[in-house]
């Protein structure tokens, strides 16, 4: 199909070549050999006369003109479909998709025993691919063109549509052996005496510990920071710092008979929201749209009832 001198087929090619970032990804999503794709990307390079993609080291990245040019394209495509009913059925008990999330230590920690669960009672052949959100991911202009989802703390300011999740509340996570420790309990006087392990989740992103403990005008500087909430288990234990965690990933390490007492916050409770971001153009694919009932299905089974 033409319209104008330019071929709507190439129309979905240049859609996911500029996604992907990537011929040979690009040729997995579509089902279609590198060389197929390569010629597609040098046909569109000459009807843009443009490079579209550029080495930048081992990988590929999009010129500025083809990173101006992606939304565009994300709803001409979208609009097309919707005219001309080409929405794609999707059948998770047999597609073979691979979807690409990226979540904070914690909610990794948290979902993804119920998120393949229930993936896997549904659709057996799909697959996930979960990586770890690192320190300034926030600010990246790439993060919803590489990945389908993002799971992590609402209030980071991601770009794209977000959805809450689920809600955890944080706790004090000490040695069982604190010489400050009493009767399980810990005062604020106590928090403000004790060495401190913080999570870090980058330059100027505030957790709701830093506010909570400025508005109590507890001056700490952490003597150990982390990145995250994951390490803090490890490094405080057989110490005497304390961590501030959330509830979820405290009482996997707090066991009974372990080195570890997850003690009541003596600043009140102070709530965690998680949630997810997604580009809004992937609303028009029902497959994401299953994926997107898959993670809010797993927060309503990790939040509390009532």
């Amino acid at each position: 199909m033409a319209l104008g001198g330019t071929d709507l087929n190439l129309l979905l090619p240049l859609k996911v070549l500029l996604e992907e970032g990537n011929v040979t990804r690009a040729g997995h999503r579509l089902s279609l050999s590198q060389p197929a794709m390569s010629a597609a990307l040098a046909r569109l390079r000459r009807r843009f006369d443009d490079e579209l993609l550029v080495r930048a080291g081992r990988e590929y990245e999009l010129t500025p003109f083809a990173r101006d040019l992606l939304p565009e394209v994300q709803q001409a495509v979208r609009l097309v479909g919707v005219a001309l009913d080409l929405e794609d059925a999707f059948d998770p008990s047999t597609s073979r998709r691979t979807f690409r999330l990226v979540m904070s230590d914690y909610a990794i920690a948290a979902i993804h025993e119920p998120l393949v669960r229930l993936v896997e009672a549904d659709a057996p052949g799909v697959r996930l691919t979960i990586g770890n959100l690192g320190s300034g991911s926030h600010l990246s202009e790439r993060l919803l063109v590489d990945h389908d989802a993002v799971v992590a703390p609402m209030g980071f300011g991601f770009q794209g549509v977000s959805r809450p999740l689920w809600t955890d509340r944080m706790v004090v996570l000490v040695d069982r052996r604190n010489p400050r420790l009493r009767d399980g309990a810990l005062s604020i006087d106590d928090l403000r005496a004790l060495p401190y392990a913080a999570g870090s989740f980058g330059a100027g992103v505030l957790t709701p510990v830093d506010r909570v403990f400025g508005e109590l005008h507890i001056e700490h500087r952490p003597v150990l920071q982390v990145f995250g909430f994951l390490p803090l288990p490890f490094v405080i234990e057989g110490t005497d710092m304390f961590a501030v965690v959330p509830e979820m990933l405290g009482r996997l390490h707090a066991r009974p008979d372990g080195p570890l007492v997850m003690v009541e916050p003596p600043f009140g409770e102070v709530l965690l929201a998680e949630g997810y971001w997604f580009a809004e153009h992937r609303l028009a694919d029902p497959a994401y749209r299953w994926l997107f009932g898959r993670l809010e299905a797993v927060g309503a089974e990790l939040t509390p009832a009532g």
